[in-house]
């Protein structure tokens, strides 16, 4: 009998002590807090989170995380927070990172909420659900027909026929509703795992943890009203009996949900209440674990300096130093120097110094403007988009958002989709204009914009010839296309033809007359 209980209870709430499952998640999911309250101008768009891999970035912060706490993380990451966010964000870290003991602890508490395989921040921060249908509130009648039909049975000699007439809406609400019924199934575990959390962590005796004392026993009455009734779980059967033939599974599914709706404003107060907490104790854990980070200090807009700057997802980063003061960056290098890692680095350090207050770096001024990045444009053979149409439409989009609010703008191998000649033009056009609102870093091997935009864009140069990678002032004077050929053996009558082109481009076109400025391009 006990053990019959014990399972029953844990039907209502999984069991602490339980490893929590690993449950799969779709970005959709994840992004569902965010959706529900996006971060307006502000917010990184989508191919922004594409092209810096913040994706990847998102999954090694959450490890251990519930759908919670990394719906909180991806919120945090897209739409950054303000300077009084970040700054009380900060000081929770500090506490967090500077006590093991206390950040284990709170690990341990929260696991509870790893059990939720639903998510729910749609659900009570999104719009609010219909109402039930008016027919719902007589779905008792339905089983006392039910009853009455078999006492005609016995007594009626034609009684079969009420009984069959009761019993086909009963099973057409089952067959109708079973999708839905499952569904809710799923976000009512879901908060029972909240609530069952917001009780273990209102127990216990931390400043931090005080908000959820206030609120355990509040949590405590609703996690008890959201379950089914104690005489249902306790008949062996009784639940199925109760569903098919007095349809309890769907009068359950509008109580419930019309209580959830009742509830949503205290229900969203433990979301942000928990969900924050985990996020917090993942962000902790996470610098604990990292041996290459700093605080990241707020600088003014289009300023920005990095001292030994690292991407966190690489196993052996070189650390590489930026800082610019009001003009942008055109970033050149042989063929796999890193130019597009450097640009990655610098993006996904702007994001997480914006929305966690650090940054993987010896030191980092940086400010807390959203990014905007164009580095993995390609064809579309669905879409019927050619790679050079690609660009141009994100180009457009840079361009459509620039300034509004200011920006960074990263940019990788600038319209590669078209010939030279037409590449370069329209790259320099794009660009002077794109700088005159925001602060721009582009990479290219078309070394003639350096010069072409050198009012607007510093020139600087990853050099490897060391074996690690230092960026310098200056434009690449020794690209290795052409010696690459040799590596792949192209044949000595090839790579001379190709040397002999290439230096009679360069007397051309390394260093042009440049047109005059475009002056008013903001």
């Amino acid at each position: 009998m006990f053990d019959h209980l014990k399972a029953l209870w844990r039907g209502i709430v999984p069991d602490a002590a339980a490893d929590p499952p690993r449950h799969f998640f779709t970005p959709h999911e994840i992004a569902a807090l965010h959706l529900a309250a996006p971060g307006g101008a502000a917010a990184l768009d989508d191919q922004t989170w594409q092209d810096l891999l913040l994706e990847s970035y998102e999954e090694k912060l959450a490890q251990g995380v519930s759908i919670f706490g990394r719906q909180v993380l991806h919120r945090r990451l897209r739409a950054g927070l303000d300077d009084g966010e970040c700054a009380a964000l900060k000081e929770r870290l500090r506490t967090l990172v500077d006590d093991p003991a206390r950040r284990a602890a709170l690990h341990g508490w929260l696991r509870t909420l790893r059990h939720a395989d639903t998510e729910v921040a749609g659900l009570l921060f999104g719009d609010a659900a219909p109402p039930a249908p008016s027919w719902a509130r007589w779905l008792w009648t339905l089983p006392l027909a039910l009853l009455l039909s078999v006492a005609a049975l016995i007594t009626l000699p034609l009684g079969w026929l009420a009984t069959a007439a009761v019993l086909a809406p009963l099973m057409m609400l089952q067959v109708r509703y079973h999708r839905r019924i499952e569904a809710w199934a799923g976000v009512l575990r879901s908060l029972h795992a909240l609530l069952r959390t917001c009780g273990t962590l209102g127990q216990q005796q931390d400043p931090l943890l005080a908000p959820f004392a206030a609120a355990r026993d509040a949590a405590g009455r609703l996690h008890r009203r959201l379950a089914h009734s104690l005489l249902i779980r306790m008949t062996p059967g009784g639940k199925a009996y109760a569903d098919w033939f007095a349809a309890a599974n769907v009068g359950f599914h509008y109580r419930t949900r019309g209580l959830v709706d009742a509830e949503r404003a205290f229900l969203r107060e433990l979301y942000v209440a928990c969900a924050n907490l985990e996020a917090d104790v993942a962000l902790a854990r996470h610098l604990g674990e990292s041996g290459h980070w700093c605080w990241a200090e707020r600088a003014p807009a289009r300023a920005l300096v990095l001292e030994q700057g690292v991407h966190p997802l690489m196993e052996r980063p070189g650390a590489l130093s930026l800082a610019l003061d009001g003009r942008g960056a055109f970033v050149s290098g042989q063929n796999a120097s890193g130019k597009s890692t450097f640009l990655r680095m610098v993006g996904l350090n702007l994001v997480a110094a914006r929305a966690f207050g650090f940054c993987y770096a010896a030191q980092a001024r940086l400010p807390a403007l959203p990014v905007r990045a164009s580095m993995q444009n390609e064809d579309s053979l669905l879409g019927g988009e050619s790679l050079y149409m690609a660009e141009l439409r994100r180009a457009r989009e840079l361009l459509e958002a620039a300034g509004d609010p200011p920006g960074i703008c990263l940019i990788d191998e600038v319209f590669r989709g078209t010939n030279h000649l037409e590449s370069v033009s329209a790259a320099c056009a794009v660009l002077e204009q794109l700088s005159g609102r925001d602060l721009v870093l582009v990479s290219s091997h078309n070394l003639v914009l350096a010069p072409l935009l050198r009012e607007r864009l510093d020139p600087y140069c990853i050099d490897t010839s060391s074996g690690r990678p230092v960026l310098a002032p200056g434009v690449l004077r020794n690209p290795n296309g052409i010696a690459l050929l040799a590596t792949q053996g192209f044949g000595a009558r090839i790579e001379g033809r190709a040397a002999e082109v290439a230096h009679w481009l360069s007397s051309h076109l390394m260093e042009p007359a440049a047109p005059a400025p475009v002056r008013d391009a903001a």
